[in-house]
């Protein structure tokens, strides 16, 4: 299959997610959850964001696989050069909390690595978008404006959000190792990357073994092309469209210039926790 892309086609997947946000708003407030076999929670809109966006990327790219969260996977995938990665709404949790930090991703992942990507917020609006060598930017009330951060001041105290619904403990030793005093949280992996690109924060790091690559596609994308850094908390780039669809040494999301400040840092610790749990199974 093809290994190409075309920018061009970042306004289509933006009127995608759109329309897939508007039909996840419809069960907004009302929703109920289930469990599925993670024990995660899943709704009646992330069933219907999930099936507007495989409907629509299917009419427009018949030949290209698709991998989402709330659709059965197909080994087929891995033979693909070029892979659509869903998330139809990331977020469940604040999305039955009602506090606005969900997003519709979708991302676009060539050779495996993600090349372009849209995170939608439906109850605030905004539209994030990305292709890789063409820059990021937000669209809100009709407006789209670029997104491209500067680098962070010489010995400034980097900004840390970090996941409202799965916190870690060593996440808090990584923001006392940074001497970072306050940390804000926030739902949505998409959502903490937007404020990444949008300079509202600086530093996101999740060394959870249990991210998926619908988890970071898009909001890479997003990251990279308004000038931060992503890798996962080893330092190494995340690959995707692997056999197995997830991103086993979490992830690290940083504005530009912090990178080089925090990764042998973060990388030292996790690699502690990680010697630590291969010699608890040991023993």
């Amino acid at each position: 299959m093809s290994m190409t892309f075309d920018p061009a086609w970042l306004n289509s997947v933006a009127r995608i997610a759109r329309a897939a946000g508007a039909a996840a708003m419809r069960y907004y407030g009302s929703a109920s959850a289930q469990a599925k076999s993670d024990l995660s929670p899943v709704t009646l809109a992330d069933h219907a964001a999930n099936d507007m966006i495989i409907r629509e990327l299917r009419a427009l790219f018949p030949q290209d696989p698709i991998l989402s969260e709330e659709s059965a996977d197909s080994p087929e995938r891995s033979a693909a050069g070029r892979l659509w990665i869903v998330d139809p709404l990331d977020g469940t949790k604040e999305f039955l909390a009602q506090n606005g930090e969900f997003a519709v991703m979708i991302g676009l992942a060539v050779a495996g690595e993600a090349v372009l990507g849209v995170v939608y917020l439906p109850e605030s609006g905004a539209l994030y978008g990305a292709a890789r060598g063409m820059g990021a930017w937000v669209e809100h009330d009709g407006r789209r404006h670029p997104l491209a951060r500067m680098p962070l001041s010489q010995g400034a105290v980097p900004r840390l959000v970090v996941s409202r619904s799965h916190g870690h403990s060593l996440t808090a030793r990584i923001q006392a190792s940074l001497g970072i005093k306050d940390a804000t949280v926030a739902g949505s992996v998409g959502v903490k990357c937007a404020r990444i690109a949008a300079n509202t924060q600086d530093f996101y790091v999740h060394p959870s073994p249990y991210l998926k690559e619908w988890d970071t596609c898009a909001p890479e994308v997003l990251v990279r092309e308004a000038g931060g850094v992503v890798s996962d908390c080893l330092g190494n780039p995340l690959r995707y469209n692997k056999p197995h669809p997830v991103q086993p040494h979490g992830v690290m999301a940083v504005a530009p210039g912090l990178f080089t400040h925090v990764q042998p840092m973060v990388s030292a610790l996790y690699s502690e926790r990680q010697a630590r749990t291969m010699s608890a199974f040991a023993s």
